[in-house]
């Protein structure tokens, strides 16, 4: 199977990119920072960050493209028949951390790996690039509504379904749950979503069935996410709340320097570490041993909604 042209993969997701970047803008009333970068391996991106805006503490939307002679480990871990191969990597990021706790964090991934064999001399099929996309969203309140959760997902498997149904929204949003974990904690990051990986690299998949359903899961993302946020952005919060967004926010670091992949392959392919860590809250704490008091609304996040569930 010969590669598919990575440039209209490009394009998408820099149109991606820019239009989320307008309407959060819009938003929030104040302007992302912009900063193109160059990667001497390989590639580059364009970074947009948000620090201390009028509504978001801290966001990042992402776009990077990375060249390299060969796969990192975090990739080859889980296919070391990529092993040795030269690789191209885009795709947009995306990490929203409002200051209001009542507001979720919200996370947004699309991305598209090709792998080439390094050797131009080895006949394929043996040879033939391999390629696939990943991706996906998750929500992380810290104060339970149920019908903000039910609307997110909701917004998700209206993403999938014209990509393989009931079955596959199933497939992902179940995959979410797994994935956004904390294996140390025993306890999900937040109530999940969709994700997905390795869509096309088993040789068998269209590549437009494959792309579409990356299309509809980055172009989900606005709808899945603004209505709640304009819902919750004017609810009056103090120190009690702010100080439990700073807990729950620890979680969050946690998953992202221990599990999450595009963290480490980010971080083993020699990306621009400020744009990789742009995810991380810019504010967080840890406490020894810290249990919610019985009945509390913090209580009710962990019973009710830090479970998997139905959403739909």
């Amino acid at each position: 199977m010969d590669a598919p042209d990575s440039r209209v993969v490009r394009q998408h997701l820099l149109d991606l990119q820019s239009g989320i970047v307008a309407a959060l803008e819009r938003f929030d009333g104040g302007s992302f920072r912009e900063d193109a970068w160059q990667r001497p391996a390989g590639g580059g991106g364009l970074t947009r960050v948000i620090e201390e805006g009028h509504f978001f503490e801290r966001g990042g939307v992402n776009f990077s493209h990375v060249i390299g002679d060969a796969m990192p480990a975090s990739a080859t871990a889980r296919r070391p028949d990529l092993a040795g191969r030269a690789f191209e990597a885009m795709g947009v990021s995306l990490v929203l951390h409002p200051r209001n706790p009542y507001c979720p964090t919200v996370h947004m991934n699309v991305r598209f790996f090709i792998a080439s064999h390094p050797d131009a001399a080895v006949a394929p099929p043996a040879a033939a690039p391999v390629w696939w996309f990943g991706g996906g969203m998750d929500l992380t309140p810290y104060y339970p509504y149920e019908e903000d959760v039910r609307a997110f997902h909701r917004a998700c498997r209206a993403a999938v379904l014209p990509w393989g149904g009931e079955p596959e929204y199933r497939r992902l949003k179940e995959w979410c749950d797994r994935y956004f974990f904390l294996k140390h904690r025993n306890e999900p990051r937040g109530v999940g979503g969709l994700f997905f990986d390795d869509l096309g690299a088993d040789g068998k998949t269209d590549f437009d069935a494959a792309f579409g359903l990356a299309r509809s899961v980055g172009d989900a993302f606005l709808d899945a996410y603004l209505p709640i946020i304009e819902r919750r952005r004017d609810v009056e919060y103090g120190d009690r709340e702010r100080d439990f967004q700073a807990y729950r926010r620890g979680r969050y670091v946690e998953f992202n320097l221990v599990f999450d992949r595009g963290t480490l392959f980010g971080l083993q392919s020699g990306g621009r570490t400020e744009s990789i860590l742009m995810s991380l809250p810019p504010l967080v704490k840890w406490r020894y041993d810290w249990q919610p008091e019985r009945g509390s609304a913090e209580a009710r996040l962990y019973d009710e909604f830090l479970v998997p569930r139905d959403w739909c």
